[in-house]
């Protein structure tokens, strides 16, 4: 019976050098063998760990420069952000470095102070305030606003901290569209998707909802928060996204009490806003027609 190699329990979870592993009481001959696999230049892995972001960035960090450091939507993802983090790869290396480019990585140059990379999850990135400014200042601008959003209701940043920031770079690439982002954006959006919810009927020229508002009766008893409020109008617009189905009766006695309180309400999914834009917006404009309450 072959003699089952011995994996150390702290190189099963990431990549490691051939000295990590030297340290760890492997040889070079070990890890020719089918237990390890090479990932890049003296960089290896435990053969049974499975591919995820976390691994294909702690390998290609290996080759980079060392003054490099993730941006964009991969120091989104870093950060904790749900957004996709390798399509593509982004990486920013300052000016200066000689490195011309990066095989599968998007590389961009610029300065990089040193209060602008932090390390998270073991690898650096952009800081998030830069790596917010830097994403909100690309267009598509509905983009821009789901990532401001996410950041506001996490906390990575404020919009105090935004607009300080765009009021100190007036002029540089970007920074329009930013000053723009923060106008739209709102720190009690729950969701990508119900921040382009929102944005479909604003930027449709229909009033601003508020977000995320807990409606109470006459006695003080919890109605219910709908994901938009159009307090006057006494119309709640809900997302429905896989969240909702998993609680579908709580919805709607939730929806119960809302109407019985003479709350109107509009329930749209993602299909609704991606695929029928104008029915959408067709539906909250006659709604609002309404005569306020």
């Amino acid at each position: 019976m072959a003699k089952r190699a011995v994996v150390p329990s702290e190189l099963k979870v990431r990549p490691f050098t051939l000295d990590e592993a030297e340290r760890a009481g492997l040889t070079r001959k070990q890890l020719r063998g089918a237990s390890w696999r090479r990932v890049g230049r003296g960089l290896y892995v435990w053969a049974e760990l499975n591919d995820n972001p976390a691994l294909r960035l702690a390998t290609e960090r290996s080759g980079l420069p060392e003054e490099a450091a993730f941006a964009g939507r991969t120091a989104a993802w870093l950060h904790g952000l749900d957004v996709p983090p390798c399509e593509p790869i982004e990486v920013v290396i300052p000016r200066c470095c000689g490195v011309s480019g990066v095989a599968g990585v998007s590389v961009s140059r610029a300065s990089i102070a040193r209060h602008d990379v932090v390390v998270r999850r073991g690898l650096p990135a952009t800081s998030a305030l830069r790596t917010v400014v830097d994403l909100c200042g690309r267009p598509p601008l509905v983009d821009a606003v789901v990532i401001a959003d996410m950041a506001l209701h996490e906390r990575l940043v404020t919009l105090p901290d935004l607009r300080a920031h765009a009021a100190a770079h007036p002029g540089t690439p970007g920074v329009a569209q930013l000053r723009r982002v923060l106008e739209l954006a709102e720190a009690a959006a729950e969701s990508p998707m119900e921040t382009r919810l929102r944005l479909l009927l604003v930027l449709a020229g229909l009033p601003r909802p508020r977000a995320q508002v807990s409606l109470y009766d006459d006695r003080g008893r919890f109605l219910g928060r709908p994901d938009l409020l159009y307090p006057e109008q006494r119309l709640g617009i809900e997302y429905d996204g896989r969240t909702h189905r998993d609680s579908l009766a709580a919805d709607h006695r939730r929806q119960n009490r809302l109407l019985d309180a003479g709350c109107r309400l509009l329930r749209f999914t993602a299909q609704d806003v991606q695929r029928s834009p104008d029915t959408v917006i067709a539906q909250v404009s006659r709604q609002l027609r309404f005569d306020s309450w």
